[in-house]
């Protein structure tokens, strides 16, 4: 597997974006349970008031450096040279390569509206790409009986990969509970499925390597996210600043 530093005691995996790209469609082309996290500012701050959210992280197969933040802490605290691995970005390069190789793909979450509009873009651009099927599950929490009719129906589709959208951490929880159970590679990818359905725009890409997509989510819903991004990002900058002098050398995970 690859190698993890700590973040807030959160390990984060370290590669190029290339490999994380590789490593992903090789755990899905040999079907093992397992499961990537998409790690941001907001991912992070949760693990460390979270112990048992963490350890869910921690328990990820891989922990991709999601927002540019964390990439920018990797390289400040520990001298790597880190690429960002946005859900965003990888998404569609992952679709482009389940079609290279011939690898089914399971889409699981967010409304039948957006997952009707993701089947009909992808088969636009990846017109050779299986989809071997798709749900929207209610918005509450399943029945053991419907979570066992979810497992076999994902198992029985044959997908290599299966994509969530259920919103952190809701659903990083999920993968970690269904690791062992389902059969393929998953991956928490949050508002990946909003932005590839075109529903979500994203912000110009000077922009991004500012670390200013934080502002235009926050632009959007700031009822929502105004505690999550004012609060939370405050807490990672001091955090970051407390934890610098401590880290002089890579600390695994």
């Amino acid at each position: 597997m690859m190698e993890k530093v700590n973040l807030f005691k959160t390990g984060v995996s370290v590669g190029s974006y290339q490999k994380f790209l590789d490593k992903i469609l090789d755990m899905s082309a040999r079907r093992v349970s397992s499961y990537v996290c998409f790690a941001n500012v907001h991912m992070l701050m949760e693990g460390h008031q979270k112990p048992t959210f963490r350890d869910i992280v921690n328990n990820a197969d891989l922990v991709a450096p999601d927002g540019r933040p964390v990439s920018i802490i990797m390289r400040s605290h520990y001298g790597i040279k880190q690429d960002r691995v946005c859900g965003m970005d990888i998404f569609p390069d992952l679709l482009r390569g389940c079609e290279s190789k011939s690898l089914s793909v399971f889409l699981y979450g967010s409304t039948q509206q957006v997952l009707d509009t993701i089947r009909a873009k992808a088969m636009k651009q990846f017109p050779n790409l299986t989809i071997a099927g798709m749900y929207s599950p209610p918005f509450r929490k399943l029945t053991p009986e419907e979570d066992e009719k979810v497992v076999t129906m994902i198992n029985a589709s044959g997908a290599n990969m299966v994509f969530v959208s259920l919103g952190c951490p809701k659903q990083e929880t999920w993968m970690n509970e269904h690791k062992n159970r389902i059969s393929a590679c998953m991956l928490g990818l949050g508002q990946a499925f909003l932005t590839y359905a075109g529903l979500e725009k994203r912000l110009p890409e000077w922009a991004r390597k500012l670390s200013l997509e934080w502002t235009y989510r926050l632009f959007l819903e700031p009822k929502r996210l105004w505690k999550r991004y004012l609060v939370g990002n405050s807490k990672f900058i001091f955090l970051a600043l407390v934890e610098f002098p401590f880290a002089k050398r890579r600390s695994k995970i």
